[in-house]
């Protein structure tokens, strides 16, 4: 009850001076602590908009997961919970599916511009991907930096040793994660860290930052430095029926907003990584490398299993196949985006 009354306040506070033509008050919501590497970067972004707008728009940020669900995220914004938040379409509990598939489609990039590039490259013309995201306003896309194996207590140096290992991975990492023998399931990551301080599971796929950034390095030992592709996806969102109420120059100043925050979590993301992993050393974490034809004999699975999710989703009437051609054909031999969209 104090919890809907509290909401009810926030929500009319936030509207009451757009109403009335005067400074333009938006909540952010985000399920991350303000100090976590993307509230900084959201933090940035708000500096941005709020310097930008000449006084006319001030954003009221509610971190640590007070008013947005991890995986409701997205009907949570369409119905106006909060005005802007923090988005996994990848942990939607429907009505994303090329979303969380295509985020299987990135052998070979490296780095989290170019993953956010080559989202945009299949976002090009592609309706479904629209049609997915219907009732929000795209805010930023967000890469990641590669996530390796964080253990709690087993080592991993082969893909064999994943064998009757429960895993928490990604959607687009779960069946080939059983094809190796391994129990994965998908969760949120704010639930990970007491799910492997429970022993409830064994490990998690996760980038260095998360040692430091998440607390892992406090429950877990080892880190295997198997290099897994990450995907890109739509991150930070607003309610269209709210976009649509914004006088013109607020939208403006959002839309310009969205390349200094999706620069802002890439700055992020870098700073974290190297701060996670020599936060992991300090606390005695073993790092343990892969044999590069491990690697290689991953990333061919990797592939493998991403054409065959892709090809699923015709049970949906979804063309995947086209998309993952797409990704692949975009991909250069150093692991840059050349877009293919128009050319075929």
């Amino acid at each position: 009850m104090r919890f809907a009354a509290a909401l009810f306040l926030l929500l009319t506070w936030a509207n009451l001076d757009a109403a009335t033509g005067e400074v333009v008050q938006l909540i952010y919501a985000s399920p991350y602590s303000p100090n976590h590497p993307f509230s900084r970067a959201d933090q940035e972004w708000i500096e941005f908009v709020e310097s930008h707008s000449a006084g006319k728009l001030h954003i009221r940020p509610i971190w640590s997961g007070a008013l947005l669900s991890a995986d409701q995220s997205m009907t949570e914004l369409r119905h106006g919970v909060a005005d802007i938040g923090l988005i996994t379409p990848i942990y939607a509990k429907g009505g994303a599916h090329l979303i969380r598939i295509q985020a299987g489609f990135y052998s070979g990039i490296k780095s989290v511009e170019d993953q956010v590039a080559l989202y945009r490259c299949m976002a090009t013309d592609n309706e479904q991907l629209d049609r997915e995201l219907e009732g929000l306003k795209v805010l930023a896309v967000q890469g990641g930096n590669l996530p390796g194996i964080v253990t709690r207590n087993r080592e991993i140096r082969t893909l064999d040793d994943l064998a009757g290992m429960r895993l928490r991975a990604p959607t687009e990492l779960l069946e080939l994660l059983r094809t190796l023998g391994a129990d994965p399931v998908s969760m949120p990551m704010g639930e990970v860290y007491s799910a492997l301080a429970k022993g409830i599971i064994d490990g998690v796929l996760a980038p260095g930052d998360a040692f430091k950034s998440l607390h892992f390095a406090e429950i877990a030992h080892h880190f295997t430095t198997l290099e897994i592709p990450r995907g890109a996806y739509p991150a930070r969102a607003m309610g269209m029926r709210k976009w649509d109420s914004l006088p013109p120059e607020i939208r403006e100043t959002l839309n310009q907003g969205i390349a200094v925050w999706e620069a802002a979590l890439a700055r992020q993301l870098r700073q974290a990584l190297q701060e996670g992993m020599d936060f992991a050393r300090e606390r005695g974490v073993e790092i343990l490398p892969i044999d590069p034809q491990q690697q290689k004999r991953f990333e061919e699975l990797y592939l493998h299993e991403a054409e065959i999710g892709a090809r699923q989703l015709t049970r949906f009437g979804i063309d995947g196949e086209a998309l993952f051609r797409t990704a692949r054909a975009s991909v250069t031999a150093d692991g840059s985006v050349d877009c293919v969209i128009g050319r075929h």
